[in-house]
């Protein structure tokens, strides 16, 4: 992405917000793992967003006051010290050609700065916009949310605003360019499923197909995953989130996939199913191709204008015929006994994107669809996800070249044997 894409999604933000106010989004920081030693940071991703920055301990303030706009920025000042240590850290003139924002100083500025504005608001300023997420401002600690209550203590007379559905709004709809990334993970993450395929034996570990993914991933330069990967046989597979994958795969069990690689912070979602054994047993077959009829049957039904809700009827109506037809359930109305999670979500910058079930579909949106069955009596569990792009008479399967038909996948492992 370049800062062209961030300016005109600060644009359209702002036309978004109230005169006379005040926004501050914070970039985030790495909270302690153990003793010294730090998690990965992760940037806000509506702060990446708007700004296009993905360093901790950034700030973003911008005014409205009768209809002009203010934009500051703030940076972490570099540690001569420090960069022996971790390296260098953004300068100022590499900090504005990533955002396009002119305005930019260090962080160890803003105290000030935001006092001074402080000290006017009463008689410019009615509202100040921070990112509280979904939460409200004194449930959990974050910098959002301590400067919101340092604002109700300092500055009564301003009124906190949560901004956060105002950007998870801009961000359900992509870009082009946002579809892009996204086709890319999925590209990506297809190569690290067929590692898997080729890959999978008699006795081999979950965690050893694991790393075949990761090597693929690595492989091209990518070095995270869209969240921990999901390697489930057998019983394994019918734990919806089971990530020990610490168990020996056995010769006729089924192998559940939900993976994705992340790249440039957009992320795949790709659940797949296979025969450990390369063949599927007849009750197996049966099982993969009641998901798979669901599957397709959503996938048909997708289109802007709908809920996902919506979609949701669609897939537990034909999962329940199907797990009547297992003889799994006598009316499908129990479907719940066999499928107990929603039939996607919407996928972005996080995988479980920004969006809501009673939300519209539009044009341009991306959401997963992932059917299930897992009968834990049987220790059989498949399920079988794609990421779907939302058009105005239908959708476009993004990951249609990852294959999942039954004979497919059969085929490919006989061919694709290590």
């Amino acid at each position: 992405m370049n800062k062209e894409f961030f300016k005109k999604n600060r644009k359209q933000f702002l036309e978004e917000l109230n005169d006379n106010s005040i926004t501050v989004l914070f970039s985030g920081d790495s909270p302690f793992k153990s003793a010294d030693y730090k998690y990965r940071f992760e940037p806000n991703r509506n702060f990446y967003y708007i700004t296009g920055f993905e360093r901790e301990n950034a700030i973003y303030m911008v005014l409205k006051e009768n209809g002009k706009i203010i934009e500051n920025f703030y940076i972490e000042r570099q540690d001569p010290e420090m960069i022996k240590w971790i390296g260098k850290k953004p300068t100022i003139e590499e900090s504005k050609e990533i955002t396009g924002i002119d305005n930019i100083k260090y962080n160890d500025n803003f105290k000030e700065d935001f006092s001074r504005i402080g000290r006017v608001s009463s008689c410019c300023y009615e509202t100040i916009y921070l990112d509280l997420e979904k939460r409200e401002y004194n449930t959990i600690s974050t910098k959002s949310n301590e400067f919101a209550i340092d604002i109700i203590k300092k500055y009564p007379y301003l009124t906190v605003k949560n901004v956060y559905g105002k950007i998870a709004d801009l961000r359900v709809v992509k870009k082009p360019e946002e579809v892009e990334l996204i086709k890319e993970a999925i590209k990506i993450t297809k190569e690290g499923i067929y590692s898997i395929f080729k890959n999978s034996k008699e006795e081999i570990s979950e965690c050893e197909l694991e790393a075949h993914f990761d090597y693929e991933l690595r492989k091209r330069g990518i070095r995270h995953t869209a969240f921990d990967t999901i390697i489930g046989s057998g019983i394994n597979g019918t734990i919806l989130h089971y990530v020990e994958n610490n168990c020996k795969i056995e010769k006729d069990s089924l192998v559940l996939l939900d993976l994705g690689a992340q790249y440039k912070l957009y992320n795949g979602d790709i659940s797949r199913t296979f025969p450990a054994s390369g063949k599927f047993t007849e009750r197996q077959k049966a099982v993969y191709n009641a998901v798979l009829s669901a599957m397709k049957k959503v996938e048909a039904t997708a289109k802007a204008g709908i809920k996902m809700a919506d979609l949701e009827k669609v897939a537990m109506d034909e999962l329940g015929k199907g797990c009547v037809e297992l003889g799994l359930i006598k009316d499908k109305s129990e479907v719940r006994k066999y499928y107990f999670h929603s039939i996607g979500h919407y996928l972005g910058l996080d995988t479980h994107d920004v969006g809501t079930y009673d939300k519209v579909l539009e044009e341009g949106t991306v959401i997963t669809n992932e059917p299930g069955i897992y009968i834990e009596e049987e220790g059989i569990g498949v399920r079988i996800e794609d990421d779907l792009l939302i058009t105005k008479d239908g959708c476009i399967n993004l990951s249609k070249d990852i294959i999942k038909e039954v004979e497919e996948i059969e085929e490919f492992m006989a061919e694709n044997k290590q």
